[in-house]
C-alpha cells in the first residue's frame, strides 16, 4: 500500500517535533523521507526517553515521527557535507525544516538559495514566529509560540489558577499537519505551472488559528469571552458532571432549546421541561448555578456506565466520556477509526499512534520503524552512485556519521 504520495523525494532537515512530524505525515503517505541529521547525537528529539526519565532503548515520541524515514548523517557544516546536502536537495521534490531562518541562511540552503537551484522545488518551512518580522529568529518551542503567545494558554487560565500546562507537541503536530496539507496543495499547483515554490506556517500562526473563535470575536465586537466555569455554565446542557465514582464525562447539548428535553427526562425529571426557572434558554441561563447543583446531585448516584445506558435511550443525548489513555487506547471505536496502527519492526509490529487522514484509493501503510543515526547514510550516498571507498573516505574525514 505505497500511499498518495509514492514516488514523491523529500529531504528533511528537522529537529524535535514539529518539522519532522510534517516529514512523518507526508512518509506515512508514501513519500520517500531522507532525514538529514548532524554527528553527534543527530536530532535533538532522539533523547527525548532520557529526558523522560527512561532508560529503555525506544523512544515513543521520536519513533512516532520518524517512522517509514530513511536516516543519513552528514555535517553540513563542512563545504563537502554541503555539497552532498545539495546534491540530494536538487533531485527533490520537496525540503523540510523547521531550522531558523538565521541558520539555514548561514549554511546556504535559505528559500531563495535552493528555489533557484531547483525550480521545482517545494520549500516547507515551520518557524516559531513566521518568516518575516523582528522575531522571525526568535527560537521558540510550541510551549512559547503555540500556547502561551497566542492566547491559548490564558484563555484556558481560571481566574485566579496558575496557567496550564500544554502536552507534549501539542503545537508541533498541529502545525506539521498544516505544512503537510501545505506541501500537497504546492505539490498539486507545481503539477500545473511546472515551478516549485516556498511554503511556511509557523507555531504561532497555528496557535492564532487554534484560537480563531474566540479571536475573530474579540476583533469584531472588541470583547473577550470568558473563560468557562462548570459551576456557573450559561447553558448547563453543555458541561461536564461526575458520576458516583468521580469519574468525568461531559453532556454535549450546544443546542440547548433541542438538548434540554432528553436531559430532564434522562435525569428522571421530564417535569422540568416546563418548569418556568428552565423551559427557555433565558431561564436556564438565570438559573444555572441551581440547575447544575441539581444535576451534579442527580447525576453523582449512578456510575458512569449506568448513565450510559440511560442516555442512549434518548435519541438527541449528546454525551461523551472524559477517558485517561488507558481508556483511550481500550476504546473500540478508537481501533474501528484507525486511531492506531501497526508498524513493521525487526520482530512482528509496533502499534503507535496512526496519522489522522486516510485515503480510499491509494490506502497507506507503514513501512518501517524510526531509523537508527545515520541508518541509512551508505544506502542514500550509493544511490547518488557514490562507491563503498568513497563513503568510507568520506567518513574518515567526519563528512559522515
Amino acid at each position: 500500500m505505497p500511499g498518495p504520495m509514492d514516488g514523491v523525494k523529500i529531504v528533511e532537515m528537522g529537529v524535535w517535533v514539529a518539522g519532522p512530524a510534517a516529514g512523518g505525515v507526508l512518509a506515512d503517505w508514501g513519500a520517500d523521507v531522507i532525514k538529514i541529521e548532524p554527528p553527534g547525537m543527530g536530532d535533538p528529539a532522539r533523547s527525548f526517553t532520557k529526558m523522560l526519565g527512561g532508560d529503555l532503548d525506544i523512544n515513543p515520541p521520536f519513533e512516532m515521527d520518524n517512522r517509514s524515514k530513511r536516516s543519513i548523517v552528514l555535517d553540513v557544516g563542512q563545504p563537502e557535507g554541503k555539497a552532498i546536502a545539495l546534491e540530494l536537495l536538487d533531485e527533490a521534490d520537496v525540503f523540510i525544516t523547521n531550522i531558523r531562518p538565521a541558520a539555514l541562511a548561514r549554511l546556504g540552503l535559505d528559500p531563495a538559495t535552493l528555489l533557484a537551484r531547483n525550480k521545482r522545488l517545494i520549500y516547507g518551512a515551520i518557524t516559531g514566529y513566521g518568516m518575516a518580522g523582528p522575531d522571525r529568529d526568535r527560537a521558540a518551542y510550541d510551549i512559547a509560540a503555540f500556547w502561551a503567545r497566542s492566547g491559548i494558554a490564558n484563555a484556558l487560565t481560571p481566574p485566579g489558577a496558575n496557567p496550564p500546562f500544554q502536552r507534549g507537541g501539542m503545537g508541533d503536530h498541529g502545525a506539521g499537519m498544516s505544512l503537510a496539507g501545505a506541501i500537497s496543495a504546492a505539490l498539486f499547483a507545481r503539477e500545473k505551472s511546472g515551478k516549485g515554490q516556498l511554503v511556511s506556517t509557523s507555531l504561532l500562526r497555528h496557535g492564532i488559528y487554534t484560537m480563531s473563535f474566540d479571536l475573530a470575536i474579540n476583533l469584531r465586537f472588541g470583547v473577550e469571552i470568558m473563560g468557562a466555569d462548570r459551576k456557573t455554565m450559561g447553558n448547563p446542557t453543555v458541561n461536564s458532571y461526575q458520576d458516583k465514582d468521580g469519574r468525568w464525562f461531559w453532556v454535549v447539548g450546544l443546542e440547548g432549546d433541542r438538548h434540554w428535553p432528553p436531559l430532564a427526562r434522562a435525569v428522571g425529571h421530564p417535569e422540568w421541561i416546563d418548569d418556568e426557572r428552565f423551559a427557555t434558554t433565558a431561564t436556564r441561563a438565570q438559573n444555572a448555578p441551581d440547575l447544575i447543583k441539581a444535576l451534579d446531585e442527580i447525576f453523582a448516584t449512578k456510575s458512569r456506565d449506568e448513565w450510559a445506558e440511560i442516555f442512549e435511550t434518548e435519541e438527541d443525548f449528546w454525551w461523551a466520556p472524559v477517558q485517561n489513555f488507558g481508556e483511550v487506547l481500550a476504546d473500540p471505536q478508537v481501533h474501528a477509526a484507525g486511531g492506531l496502527v501497526e508498524v513493521p519492526d525487526d520482530v512482528g509490529t509496533t502499534l503507535l499512534p496512526s496519522s489522522p487522514v486516510d485515503f480510499d484509493d491509494t490506502p497507506w501503510a507503514p513501512r518501517s520503524m524510526a531509523p537508527s543515526h545515520g541508518e541509512h547514510t551508505d544506502d542514500v550516498l550509493s544511490e547518488t552512485g557514490r562507491s563503498a571507498d568513497q563513503i568510507s573516505e568520506l567518513r574518515s574525514r567526519g563528512i559522515l556519521g
